[in-house]
């Protein structure tokens, strides 16, 4: 469904690879607590940044061709992205994607993301369901220790927390907020990878445009209702962040209904963390179509 090239990432390897491509930031201008963001040039080098750092979600999108590879037309009904990030990448940077199908028979590959120097930027697994295997994100909370110094930051962030359900809609040309000031034609306009199905057209096996699996990520945290209060100054960044489809695709133009939920508090030298699991649903609707796990980490310097 794709026209991107996949191609063995060396002779004889039977790592699947993508091309080298370079992401755009359409983050400088995000706002949250009345200040700048990670993503504004001069805020993250304050924080020892090199400048606006491209949001992890972005790079979803040049994974997407490589689960399509592995698991055609299902990739877009149950396909999950399940990463830790390792390092910021950087507006117009190149990198690469990457996976290994050994597992892809049981619906389950590791992947991961680097630069052009090789450094990797996220790590992780796709999977396809309907029953995902155990992800790269299962294992990181299994293995959460316990906070061993006081909260600063996050201090009334509740494991168990829960919000009530929020109708939730996607237009094709209407800017996401202070949080996301694009729209999803200005995102199609630069995405990495384009692809009929995020289209209208014939070639479209779901009949409609569909939503790229990044912007699910901006589907939840659009609007979203705090669910505690942070001290204004902190600055936050996507540490881990999975997607995972169950009934999709999405559409655009289309109501749904979103609730979310504390699911892990943690911290380390630099950051604390909240982990909030966000279910999608149809307007009414029993079972959720669609999961976003997302780890925030706020910076401890930022304050």
């Amino acid at each position: 469904m794709f026209a991107t090239a996949i191609s063995p990432a060396e002779s004889g390897s039977t790592v699947l690879a993508g091309p080298f491509r370079s992401p755009r930031n359409l983050l400088e201008a995000q706002t949250y607590g009345d200040h700048a963001s990670i993503h504004d040039d001069d805020t993250a080098r304050r924080l020892g940044f090199q400048g606006g750092t491209i949001e992890g979600p972005t790079h979803f999108s040049q994974i997407a061709p490589l689960g399509a590879r592995l698991w055609g037309e299902a990739w877009f009904r149950a396909g999950c992205v399940s990463a830790h990030f390792r390092q910021p990448s950087y507006d117009g940077e190149e990198v690469r994607a990457f996976v290994d199908p050994a597992g892809a028979e049981q619906g389950f590959a590791r992947m991961w993301m680097n630069k052009a120097d090789g450094s990797e930027i996220l790590t992780g697994t796709i999977s396809v369901g309907p029953h995902h295997p155990t992800t790269a994100l299962d294992e990181r909370l299994s293995k959460l220790r316990p906070l061993e110094e006081p909260l600063r930051i996050l201090t009334e962030a509740r494991v168990g927390a829960r919000t009530e359900r929020q109708r939730v809609r996607m237009p094709r040309d209407e800017r996401m907020g202070d949080l996301y000031p694009f729209s999803l034609r200005e995102k199609l306009a630069v995405i990495t990878e384009p692809c009929p199905v995020y289209l209208d057209g014939s070639d479209n096996p779901f009949g409609r445009a569909t939503l790229p699996m990044e912007m699910l990520s901006v589907l939840t945290q659009y609007d979203a209702p705090p669910m505690f209060r942070v001290d204004p100054r902190a600055i936050g960044l996507f540490a881990d962040q999975e997607i995972r489809l169950l009934d999709g695709p999405l559409y655009p133009d289309e109501d749904y209904e979103i609730d979310r939920e504390i699911v892990a508090v943690s911290g380390s030298r630099r950051t604390e963390s909240v982990w909030i699991r966000s279910n999608i649903y149809r307007r009414g609707g029993a079972s959720p179509l669609a999961t976003v796990l997302l780890n925030s980490a706020y910076l401890k310097d930022s304050l």
